[in-house]
């Protein structure tokens, strides 16, 4: 029996966020009408995303760090991770790796240039899926004002860093009064507000600025400045009633220091294996698009995410999609 009928099939299930002290038991009979087909699939699926890219690290780098404290006290031993997660093979700089997560190739891209060079008129990448769908999806980005859409790097703010804007029919063509994308890539200090008021979107694609994100020293060792922004950042998303309730939260890096990594892949949800459970299933950002497209239920599989060699994230969770 596969996954997605195990899941349907339940007639009860026991949830619990390790380390947050949420647990919760509910009940799912079996349905006979279309109306607890829908509440059981709903309560036995995850509902909502958040990923937030990190940078330019070797897991080796971070697991164990006396940098990272974070990270390995605190959200490994509650969360699933992967030991063998690594950018796609000889696939850098930044660039290339946010566009393969978002449409599972790089468009032959392997520079950092600016959309006004690298815009894609391609309309095959995830948030036009999810769109097309009428799935939700909201980039928050740090360091932007939200009165434009962010074609170019700004203070801390990194244009590379934001796989959105690089294609045509997000920005209406490179379109910085575009309506469409001034509203899906937001400032990241709405996030809060947005958790607050349970008004965030299905897929909600993060990034820190290049201090944040562990990219820049910024005067402080930039694995610790990523640690520490994390331990004041990630606590909102958990703590959160949209995480609670069928959200995934999935940390990741977009590229190795040397070589193509393993890279850090750690996943927090209601659903996760969690407890410090790990793998070494071989993953990359091809594994990461297929796990948004399953979660979502969006086709065709974009890119590498088809690729018959290509395995989703499911193996870290109990109950997936």
């Amino acid at each position: 029996m596969n996954r997605k009928m195990t899941a349907f099939l339940l007639t009860f299930s026991l949830v619990t966020v390790a380390g947050t002290g949420w647990s919760q038991s509910r009940a799912y009979p079996i349905p006979n009408d279309l109306a607890m087909q829908q509440a059981a699939k709903a309560a036995s699926h995850i509902q909502t995303v958040f990923i937030i890219l990190m940078e330019n690290h070797n897991w080796s780098q971070i697991k164990g760090s006396k940098y990272a404290p974070y990270i390995n006290k605190t959200l490994l031993p509650m969360a699933s991770h992967a030991e063998q997660y690594f950018n796609p093979m000889s696939i850098h700089p930044s660039l290339p790796n946010y566009l393969w997560l978002e449409a599972g190739t790089n468009f032959g891209i392997l520079d950092d240039n600016p959309p006004s060079l690298d815009h894609q008129s391609s309309t095959m990448h995830l948030v036009t899926l999810l769109n097309t769908a009428g799935i939700t999806w909201k980039a928050y980005e740090e360091n932007i004002s939200g009165t434009a859409c962010p074609l170019t790097d700004s203070g801390l703010y990194a244009v590379r860093h934001d796989p959105f804007v690089y294609f045509d029919d997000d920005t209406n063509t490179l379109n910085p009064s575009s309506a469409y994308c001034i509203a899906h890539v937001r400032p990241y200090t709405e996030l809060a507000t947005d958790l607050g008021n349970n008004s965030v979107a299905r897929y909600n694609f993060i990034t820190p600025n290049v201090c944040d994100d562990m990219h820049d020293r910024c005067k402080e060792n930039p694995i610790k400045k990523g640690d520490t922004w994390l331990s004041q950042n990630v606590p909102a998303i958990l703590n959160s009633a949209v995480y609670m309730n069928g959200g995934a939260l999935f940390i990741t890096w977009d590229e190795a220091a040397t070589g193509d990594g393993p890279v850090g892949m750690i996943v927090l949800s209601p659903f996760a294996k969690g407890k410090g459970y790990s793998n070494s299933i071989p993953y990359d950002h091809s594994s990461t698009l297929k796990t948004m497209q399953e979660i979502f239920g969006v086709t065709p599989l974009l890119g590498h995410a088809g690729d018959s060699t290509t395995s989703d994230l499911g193996d870290l969770f109990n109950l997936f999609p």
